[in-house]
């Protein structure tokens, strides 16, 4: 079965084609940092991250180039009211977005572009258009140089919106434009804002459009015609929906498939900084495991919205528990490396199928059943058959706790350290009270350590301890 997408240029399943045989270019709207990543913008990461996993099990060469927008109306305003240079705190939100890499385990993009590293490239397209008869400047004299949306017919072919239905663009003053949906392209300096903050460009100095800049690196990393470009559902329109314009308007062929996940909602509102409701990644992680907060995310459907609370995150920390309990049980008893690592039909069948995780997941959850009754049953034919298949599943899904980043990781490496030592020690206690069979005693210590978030498992090779999700 060959790789089914969902594109939502065309509202339907695909067949994915490359451009270049066995090549997969990908862009993905990075973050705007105005602020630290929420784990609304972290679920497009983990989905992007599972996407350039599968592909590359499937052979592909694939290439992920993810933005960051480091100037911004947003930027300014936020660094203003922070009293700070605005590249120092779109730097310090950029390294909080790399530790929420790192903590869900998403692999860094191939390239990461900053917005400001790529005028003379948004110039030169500006120049494109203007020449093209497809942008102007405004003749205001405020340097804004805007797109004219009624130029270009296809305008609103990705969202499926008419012209005359639309919104007017809120992203520049309105007097300038020829019509109030045309969006800019570039914004001249405005007084007061800072000198660093602006460029020198043929309509005098500024900075960029948001929209501009994502179809210029775009182009510059993965050239005119691309594999997939994707984004939160909420990018759809305005922001991707003039990135094809303008992109086409160009003379790009642009992005063959469009891929937008669905938002992780907070008692039915999109999480979002603007209504005060963002729970950060740093803050959550020192609430549940990082690993345990993938599983989450990866969990149900990426076109699914997700509705936030503490109640589903500890039960998908309870099921990715079971399977991680299961995977180290049988490591112990038959070798980390043991089995092939077979992915089952069922789970390849769905995940060609538009990234169908829910299912995919099932499959897991199943092998991990038969693979406890091998267990129970001391067949370890069997055990090693399903901890290869296990893990190797695992792997496309990011989540297997005997691979990196999972794999020996703790609070941090000293704290680890000290927990391994205690809990030890608790249980040498416990195993010569046992000896002895004071079992008072030995009960008292496991219920001292259930107290404290551990769970104890007594096994034929002794005593196993894990901390409880």
């Amino acid at each position: 079965m060959p790789l089914r997408l969902y594109d939502s240029a065309t509202r339907q399943l695909r067949d994915f084609e490359p451009v270049r045989p066995g090549q997969v270019g990908i862009y993905h709207c990075g973050l705007t940092v105005q602020g630290p990543p929420h784990i609304g913008h972290i679920r497009k990461e983990v989905v992007f991250d599972v996407l350039r996993r599968w592909m590359e099990h499937a052979g592909y060469d694939v290439t992920v180039v993810a933005n960051l927008t480091d100037i911004d109306d947003k930027v300014l305003d936020k660094s203003a009211a922070a009293g700070q240079e605005w590249w120092a705190l779109a730097y310090a939100n950029e390294r909080a977005l790399h530790a929420a890499y790192d903590a869900l385990g998403c692999r860094p993009p191939t390239y990461e572009p900053r917005a400001t590293g790529h005028i003379p490239e948004m110039v030169e397209m500006i120049e494109t258009l203007i020449a093209a008869g497809h942008a102007y400047q405004a003749g205001d004299s405020s340097g804004d140089v805007y797109f004219d949306v009624r130029s270009w017919p296809s305008y609103g072919e990705l969202s499926g919106q008419r012209i005359d239905e639309m919104e007017p663009a809120a992203d520049a003053d309105p007097r300038g434009k020829r019509d109030p949906r045309d969006f800019a392209l570039w914004k001249g300096s405005k007084q007061g804002e800072p000198e660093t903050a602006s460029w020198a460009t043929p309509w005098g100095r500024g900075r960029p459009g948001w929209h501009l800049e994502c179809s210029a690196m775009a182009g510059k990393y993965l050239g005119d015609e691309f594999d997939i470009h994707g984004g939160g559902l909420d990018l759809r329109f305005p922001h991707h929906e003039n990135e094809l314009a303008q992109s086409r308007a160009a003379g790009r062929p642009f992005a063959r498939v469009w891929m937008h996940n669905a938002m992780l909602n907070l008692t039915g509102e999109k999480m979002s900084k603007s209504v005060g409701n963002a729970l950060l990644v740093g803050e959550v992680i020192k609430r549940v495991r990082p690993v345990a907060l993938r599983y989450y995310l990866v969990a149900p459907h990426y076109r699914s919205p997700v509705e936030f609370s503490e109640e589903a995150l500890a039960e998908a920390g309870t099921a990715y528990a079971r399977i991680e309990g299961f995977v180290t049980r049988a490591a112990d008893r038959v070798g980390a490396e043991a089995g092939s690592p077979v992915v089952c039909a069922d789970f390849a069948a769905a995940m060609d199928d538009d990234l169908g995780t829910p299912t995919a997941v099932a499959c897991i959850h199943e092998i991990v059943r038969s693979g406890n009754a091998a267990l129970a049953a001391g067949d370890d034919v069997q055990v090693r058959g399903a901890l290869g298949s296990v893990r190797a599943m695992l792997a496309i899904l990011g989540l297997d706790p005997l691979a990196e980043p999972w794999a020996g990781r703790g609070a941090d490496v000293a704290s680890s350290n000290v927990v391994d030592a205690l809990v030890g020690a608790l249980l040498e206690q416990r195993a010569s009270a046992r000896t002895r069979k004071d079992f008072a005693a030995s009960d008292a210590i496991r219920d001292q350590l259930s107290d404290a978030g551990i769970a104890v498992e007594d096994t034929a090779e002794g005593s196993r301890w894990v901390v409880r999700p």
